[in-house]
């Protein structure tokens, strides 16, 4: 038997959470079923008994699938089983980790399982933002010290109103789309994309969205209260030699400081004073001792690099490379280096480059993305390449982890709104890291854009984008905000927080903060330093390229749309596909036909324009539906006795009888036309076979 606890939260307009524990998954640490409408989500968590020895992080795995099951459907392929996660569950799973993460102890170091499963899918309910929540009460419910809960939920804005967890139907026009975690009282987590709205906008929603956020936590609580749950393991103590430490700090903390304070551009420079004050500290000490010490060395002397290098820019306002709080290292770039490419762009800043592709597509490049609450064709996609070489290490490339699928995302999102609707092109953007050190996602959004602009893509406005950090100090309550941070900065501050935007407003932003207590002034502030930043790298940008090139490459494919019947698909296509076939071979082009309402929508793309415009001339012959009334200047193909063929469009022929041709009677066609000749004729009706009637004399003055 079992005995089942249940809360629930009502977020309104008929938004009604359910969370419960005690009735499945027992065995694990903490399990919770959460349900709104017909969504349900299993969330479980596991942790190991015993710490891990020789780490400084937390081995936590963070895991959401979606079973097709709960959507009723199969899954594709030939096991017709779930197989690797999409990149949608990866993204999910991302989310879940960086809100739970910074809430447990520095000193818990065991291996720890979150799982949550998609168990039945609400067609019009999105499961990611509730993910979060379950994750949470999972660990609320269970004995692993865990400082929470957080919780996640959606904000979005439609019709100018912010609504928390909109249903699927209705975000179609949201301008703002994100998801926020926080505490019942902090801001953990941020990710969203937008339509180039402003800073204060994104600020009002972030706090509208804290309301909801606070109702999840306060459940959580109330259940695990309920549940008999409220009681933690106790944090094995980590053994420590303060002797050690206290000598480390003494001998060291001021060496690290003047040395951070010299403030060194070449961060592999600045790495080797650094490990050269730690060896010089080890020096001291024989082999023997340091096998035995070098654990703790290495532990408390990164405590007092950290510690000394946040006091030099709280204290100093100076940063590790001799920057000013809101400067932004040298930018340079460069447009067309690939020319085989569609569209390339170099974007370097400081020690970060990314060479940047673009590729544009037909219909037949389309990705199709057939998950169980995604079904739809994706024509924007961005890929991100973390290459080991782009940070001077020394390892395999193992191909695309969970972090290259994270930024490439940010980066789609901050880019997809302003390609217009109507662009013709699928559109492929790939970005190589060729270096890194500092926010790699954002000078792949400059690279896209730039590409983009080099391939003659009309885009709405030119994004580009910054990673801001920050510095606090809880006691002084110092701070400092930190414009285009450098890799050692994000790992030593408080804050990592990447915001992308036009000159009218911001497309996307991806935030973690890992300080208490941020206040919402100070996060404005960052903001509107952000905005100075994107301003100023969006000027160096547009020094390389200002406008977008009015043609494409000569060697990109062009693309024409047009517009047939739906009734002539099938004469288009032919028996098996034979005609089109045939079409695309002869014409050296890519023909695809979707049938849109009544239309027929016919793409052809191929990079030499005379075999496209031939490609249209024969699918304008197959698809020619002529009326009544209309007058073409058609060309004489054959004459014969009683007649003349005329072309009146592309490899389209209609006779013109002997008898339309002149008010009087002629003896023969040849009296007035010639092959070759062009003649001016009407359709003034249709045989009974379908076959078209044409006329000359109705166009000529009658005889008085």
């Amino acid at each position: 038997m079992y005995t089942e606890f249940k809360k629930t939260v009502d977020l309104g307009d008929g938004k009604i959470i359910e969370i419960s524990t005690g009735k499945y998954a027992k065995q694990a640490d903490g399990s919770i079923m959460l349900r709104q409408g017909d969504t349900t989500l299993l969330a479980t968590v596991v942790s190991a008994k015993t710490q891990k020895e020789g780490l400084d992080f937390l081995p936590m795995s963070c895991e959401y699938r979606e079973k097709y099951a709960a959507a009723g459907r199969f899954p594709g392929g030939f096991l017709k089983r779930e197989a690797r996660p999409s990149d949608y569950e990866i993204l999910i799973s991302r989310l879940i980790d960086r809100a739970l993460r910074p809430m447990f102890h520095d000193d818990y170091h065991a291996e720890t399982f979150v799982n949550v499963f998609l168990m039945s899918a609400d067609n019009n309910i999105k499961p990611d933002a509730l993910a979060g929540f379950a994750a949470s009460a999972a660990l609320a419910v269970s004995n692993i010290p865990f400082n929470g809960p957080i919780s996640e939920v959606r904000v979005a804005r439609i019709n100018g109103k912010f609504v928390v967890n909109p249903f699927i139907d209705e975000l179609e026009g949201a301008d703002m789309d994100m998801i926020i975690a926080g505490t019942i009282d902090n801001i953990v987590m941020v990710e969203g994309e937008f339509d180039e709205v402003s800073e204060e906008d994104m600020a009002d929603a972030i706090k509208f969205g804290h309301d909801s956020i606070k109702l999840q936590c306060k459940a959580q609580l109330e259940l695990s209260e309920a549940a008999g749950k409220m009681e933690k393991r106790e944090i094995p103590e980590a053994p420590a030699d303060e002797e050690l430490r206290a000598k480390i700090e003494k001998e060291t903390y001021q060496k690290v400081y003047d040395t951070a304070k010299q403030g060194l551009a070449d961060k592999h420079k600045r790495a080797e004073n650094f490990e050269a004050i730690k060896e010089e500290f080890c020096s001291q000490f024989s082999e023997e001792e340091l096998e035995e010490k070098q654990e703790f060395i290495d532990i408390y002397y990164h405590d007092v690099e950290k510690k000394a290098i946040r006091r030099v820019v709280l204290d100093e306002r100076i940063r590790l490379d001799g920057r000013k709080t809101n400067e932004i290292r040298p930018i340079w770039g460069e447009v067309d280096v690939l020319p085989a490419a569609h569209g390339s762009a170099t974007f370097t800043r400081g020690e970060t480059q990314s060479l940047t592709t673009v590729t544009l597509g037909t219909k037949l490049d389309e990705k199709l993305i057939d998950e169980p609450m995604i079904n739809r064709k994706d024509r924007f996609l961005l890929h991100y390449n973390f290459l080991p070489f782009s940070t001077g290490d020394a390892y395999p490339y193992r191909g695309v982890g969970r972090r290259e699928i994270g930024h490439g995302n940010l980066a789609l999102r901050a880019l997809k709104g302003i390609v217009p609707a109507d662009s013709p092109h699928v559109i492929r953007i790939v970005s190589e890291i060729l270096e890194s050190n500092g926010s790699s996602s954002m000078a792949t959004v400059c690279a896209g854009t730039m590409a983009m602009m080099d391939a003659g893509i009309k885009i709405k406005r030119p994004v580009s984008g910054i990673a801001m950090g920050m510095i606090s100090d809880a006691e002084t309550g110092k701070y400092a905000i930190l414009s285009d941070i450098l890799g050692d900065e994000d790992h030593l501050g408080d804050m990592d927080f990447k915001v992308t935007g036009t000159e009218k407003g911001i497309t996307a932003t991806q935030m973690d903060i890992k300080v208490e207590g941020l206040p919402y002034d100070v996060l404005v502030e960052a903001l509107m330093q952000a905005k100075e930043g994107r301003a100023h790298i969006l000027s160096k940008m547009l020094e390389v390229i200002p406008t977008a090139n009015e043609n494409l490459k000569p060697h990109a494919p062009k693309l024409i749309r047009m517009e047939i019947d739906k009734s002539f698909i099938g004469a288009v296509i032919g028996p098996g596909g034979k005609i089109i076939q045939e079409m695309q071979a002869e014409t050296d082009t890519v023909i695809t036909i979707e049938e849109v309402g009544n239309k027929g929508m016919v793409e052809i793309s191929g990079v030499n324009q005379a075999k496209i415009d031939d490609a249209i001339g024969r699918i304008k012959a197959i698809a020619f539906s002529p009326e009544v009334g209309q007058v073409f200047d058609g060309k004489v193909k054959t004459i014969t006795d009683y007649g003349a063929f005329v072309e009146i469009a592309p490899r389209f022929e209609a006779l013109l009888h002997i008898s339309e041709i002149e008010h009087h009677r002629l003896k023969s066609v040849k009296d007035v036309l010639s092959e070759g000749d062009t003649v001016q004729v009407k359709v003034v009706g249709f045989e009974k076979n379908g076959k078209i009637r044409l006329s000359r004399k109705v166009l000529l003055p009658k005889p008085e």
